[in-house]
């Protein structure tokens, strides 16, 4: 048979030929070197928050059994893990304080001689110029109900007689030496009476990270281990935000905060909220801090000692994803070991 010869026989390249791709994506992805070169989201060492627990009136460190590898620190070994936290790298250090005595206000919060007010002096000594030194700005560790704020006779929330606690909270560990207050209790307008003492005791120059967007969600439930919680404390979803609700709620709370003074924002939990992680961080012109919560953690425990998952690869994939989403700021009970990892491959 005769006629015109086919594009391939008339030695076209096959590239030209109907049907074939042209565009290879996949190229871009041969071999670790040329994966590190074209990628646009990458974590640091400084992006990362390392959560710390101190608890009064114990010797040795307590192991929390929901949080492998979490302990409830003594002072002493808080200001040795610090410090490796710090030759790590790692941006910034939050501290949770576990009381040895609680009660319905909270008393051990504000107290000058507190556990977390200790602990801070002890941190700005020990690692002070090295790392960003925080601390959580709540009552359910301090309170023998384990709300995060005062109740009402009747047992409710008061939100507006809370404020006036966060506010002794706030001046207490300013004069202890924090460096960044990180108010957690979901209080309408928390950062206005925070910022208003700090700046009323000339504390102008104290940052201000409000956890915005905090959802009532099951992901804390090891935390409730870690910080003592009341195990009688009631449903928070009368002041947490309901995950049902779509990111509208999420950008109002984090408007609201803004216009009382604070100088970043925080989603929390981290992995199940990536889209209300994206529209905040979308949305406002300051830092934006994503918690990867007790829950998160622990699943990823749990499931690595099953064998169930590569446990380094998907630590660094879920931090990826939420750097990815918008995040600035990751706290994570993984960032002393992350950072560590990270500076070792350089």
């Amino acid at each position: 048979m005769t006629g015109t010869p086919g594009r391939a026989a008339a030695g076209l390249p096959a590239a030209a030929q109907p049907g074939f791709p042209l565009a290879r994506p996949r190229r871009l992805r041969r071999g670790a070197p040329l994966r590190r070169l074209v990628a646009d989201v990458r974590l640091h060492p400084a992006d990362l928050v390392l959560p710390m627990f101190v608890r009064e009136g114990v010797t040795d460190p307590v192991p929390i059994s929901s949080m492998p590898g979490v302990v409830q620190h003594t002072r002493s070994t808080l200001r040795k893990a610090a410090a490796e936290a710090a030759a790590a790298g790692v941006g910034g250090i939050i501290l949770f304080g576990v009381p040895e005595h609680k009660d319905s206000r909270g008393s051990a919060a504000d107290d000058p001689a507190g556990i977390v007010q200790l602990a801070l002096a002890d941190l700005a000594s020990e690692v002070g110029g090295d790392v960003v030194i925080m601390a959580d700005l709540c009552l359910d560790e301090y309170t023998d109900h384990g709300h995060c704020g005062l109740l009402t006779p009747a047992g409710e929330v008061d939100n507006d007689a809370t404020l006036g606690r966060y506010a002794q909270i706030a001046l207490a560990q300013a004069a202890a030496g924090v460096e960044v207050i990180a108010p957690s209790g979901m209080m309408d307008g928390q950062v206005a009476a925070i910022r208003a003492a700090l700046d009323g005791a000339g504390h102008t120059e104290l940052p201000v990270l409000a956890y915005s967007a905090k959802y009532a969600s099951a992901f804390y439930g090891p935390f409730r281990e870690a910080a003592l919680c009341a195990p009688q404390f009631g449903d928070r979803a009368g002041y947490q935000q309901d995950p049902a609700r779509s990111v509208g709620e999420a950008l109002r709370e984090v408007a609201l905060d803004l216009a009382e003074g604070a100088d970043a924002v925080m989603v929390k939990p981290a992995l199940a909220y990536l889209d209300i992680l994206r529209a905040v961080a979308d949305s406002v012109d300051v830092p934006v801090a994503a918690y990867q919560v007790s829950g998160e953690y622990a699943m990823v425990e749990a499931a690595a000692a099953n064998g169930w998952l590569d446990r380094d690869r998907i630590i660094l994939e879920t931090l990826t994803a939420v750097r990815r989403a918008g995040a600035d700021i990751i706290l994570t009970y993984w960032a002393a070991e992350v950072a560590e990892l990270l500076r070792s491959r350089g």
